[in-house]
């Protein structure tokens, strides 16, 4: 008998089980008059992105009393981008209709009347969730619509026409309806309807609807991208004509006494020689910082595999579908590459005969990342004040601490003792001279710190387009789904940066001043200010945002993002620069 009843509690629960599996939102399938959820999300003001609050900060319909909602907590990307989705507790059903049906009154004294007024004149919306698909409104008809003197409205009804497909939900739409003036001491009454329908779009398609086709194929998208390659087509050309033109013609005159030229002729051949031959003996001394500079070219390199990665990946994938699964990926792929990072500084930082090589690790692994998270610091101090939802909790911050910790570190560590050891060894063509040549004036346009500003010119007009698009896409609620053309101006920035950082090597060294390393970094790097110069006059004259809140959080995220493109651009050009002295040098006598 006890067997028996064991039995009949096991298929009970195998069956129940069932069903959920059958009819959630895990696998997106229901069977009709299945319970479906609504998840109510954030709310904030429609100019400022970033600045969301608890959608029960408004005196809203509230849980019913004596209940603790259910939350849905995703990931760790989830987290980060502010998203705290919580039932609703409507009951809703699939592919069942309902009529209007009230949801609840809410009495307005001034503390709440105050509210509503102050999230309609500020053109409030909110996000709803179902089925894992957005939705959005606002609380109110827009400020430009109301005239000076007249009452403020809210709307108290909203109507869901929600299509499916068989057994899955495909598109849901809001209707914002029935506007009631404000007044403190009237009574408000908050209703809900929804209206189901079929369609033949398929499940997999349904989050076509959010991507705005127009806007991101635009022609003028397209010509972007022409425009880019025709700069690499020029770049590209202008290294070619200096490699195979005044090289060759420096290389013939500086060995023509290899061609049974006498003696006297060779002698006037070399007095006659001038730029960046003579800085031969000098050209390939370790420079100042030369650990910082290891770290920050490691980092470099380790940031433009993570983006190429990430970009690959979310083409093959369609991440953007998903609730902060790009931040996800970014975070662990970060972490992942920190060996290609400390490969590369440990690698460099010994070919230059560095000693100190712990210190160079401990740069290469902590530079970058407590640059942001000082910068994150700062701004999650802010939304904490402002009691925001982009505020991160502990738990997520302790969660991001161990991953750098227990993976990012390790690999940065390990990495710098596989570089040092197996990619490690000097391979200059050059001696090194025992005392530094004095470098010559020049006049003010030959100097590395005007060659690294204008050397990042270039790769910022290649960008530049681009940067419409994504700044748009971050900061006007579109989705960025084009990470096709992203990878191909991802290239061509690659391209042009090492081309710019090269010439302006060759015009630095013609000058006689062996003081690359430094310009060739800048160069690439200088194309962060540029976009940071951008960024400013988007945020004025391409938004309408404002308050304290948002403008931190803009040119904070801002800054983190101008920091990488500057060590990622500055390690690509110091590298590919690099490259090229070592070629240059390498056919001529340097004894």
């Amino acid at each position: 008998m006890e067997l028996r009843w064991k039995l009949c509690c096991s298929l009970a629960v195998l069956l129940a089980w069932g069903q959920c599996v059958a009819g959630d939102e895990s696998t997106h399938r229901y069977e009709v008059g299945d319970p479906i959820t609504l998840w109510v999300n954030k709310v904030g003001p429609y100019n400022n992105p970033q600045e969301t609050y608890n959608y029960y900060l408004l005196p809203f319909c509230k849980p019913k009393p004596g209940e603790t909602p259910r939350h849905k907590w995703g990931g760790l990307g989830e987290v980060l981008q502010g998203n705290e989705l919580i039932d609703s507790q409507v009951d809703m059903a699939f592919r069942r209709d309902t009529a209007r049906a009230t949801l609840c009154s809410v009495h307005l004294d001034d503390a709440k009347t105050g509210d509503f007024i102050e999230a309609v004149r500020r053109h409030y919306w909110y996000e709803f969730f179902l089925d894992d698909l957005p939705i959005w409104g606002f609380v109110g008809p827009p400020p430009e619509a109301a005239r000076d003197g007249e009452a403020t409205y809210i709307y108290t009804h909203k109507t869901l026409d929600v299509a499916y497909n068989g057994d899955r939900v495909i598109h849901v739409n809001l209707t914002s309806e029935a506007p009631v003036a404000l007044t403190s001491g009237t009574t408000l009454d908050f209703s809900l309807s929804l209206a189901w329908h079929a369609v033949a779009t398929p499940h997999a398609r349904r989050f076509e609807r959010y991507l705005d086709y127009s806007f991101f194929e635009h022609q003028i998208h397209w010509f972007s991208i022409f425009n880019s390659f025709m700069m690499v087509i020029f770049l590209t050309g202008l290294v070619a004509m200096i490699m195979l033109r005044t090289l060759r013609r420096d290389y013939a005159r500086y060995t023509r006494g290899d061609a049974g030229d006498d003696l006297e002729s060779l002698e006037r051949d070399v007095g006659e020689e001038s730029g960046w031959k003579l800085v031969h003996g000098d050209v390939f001394r370790p420079p100042a910082r030369l650990d910082l500079l290891a770290a920050l070219t490691g980092t470099g390199v380790q940031l433009a595999l993570l983006v190429a990665a990430v970009i690959l990946i979310t083409i093959a994938g369609t991440l953007f579908v998903e609730r902060g699964t790009i931040v996800t990926v970014f975070i662990v792929c970060y972490a992942l590459t920190s060996f290609v990072g400390g490969y590369v500084s440990g690698g460099f930082y010994a070919r230059n005969d560095g000693k100190l090589w712990i210190r160079t690790m401990l740069l290469t692994a902590t530079v970058f990342p407590l640059t942001c998270f000082s910068i994150a610091a700062v701004l999650n101090t802010i939304a904490i004040f402002y009691s925001s939802l982009a505020a991160v909790p502990f738990g997520s911050i302790v969660v991001v601490l161990l991953i750098w910790m227990f993976l990012s570190f390790p690999l940065c560590l390990f990495g710098t003792v596989v570089g040092r050891n197996w990619n490690g060894a000097p391979d200059y063509p050059c001696r090194i001279k025992r005392i530094p040549s004095p470098v010559p004036e020049k006049k003010w346009y030959l100097r590395p710190l005007v060659i690294a500003l204008v050397g990042g010119l270039l790769p910022f007009g290649s960008i530049f387009i681009e940067m419409y698009f994504v700044f748009t896409s971050f900061w006007n609620y579109k989705v960025y789904y084009v990470y096709g053309f992203f990878l191909l101006v991802f290239l061509i920035l690659i391209i042009v940066t090492i081309c710019v950082t090269i010439v302006a090597s060759y015009f630095l060294l013609n000058a006689e001043n062996y003081h690359w390393h430094w310009t060739s970094f800048g160069a690439g790097a200088s194309t962060s200010l540029y976009v940071f110069l951008y960024s400013v006059h988007y945020f004025f004259w391409k938004t309408k945002m404002t308050g304290f809140f948002q403008t931190a959080f803009y040119f904070g995220y801002t800054l983190m993002f101008c920091v990488g493109l500057s060590v990622m651009c500055g390690a690509v050009g110091h590298l590919g620069a690099g490259v090229f002295v070592r070629r240059i040098y390498r056919n001529i006598k340097c004894d």
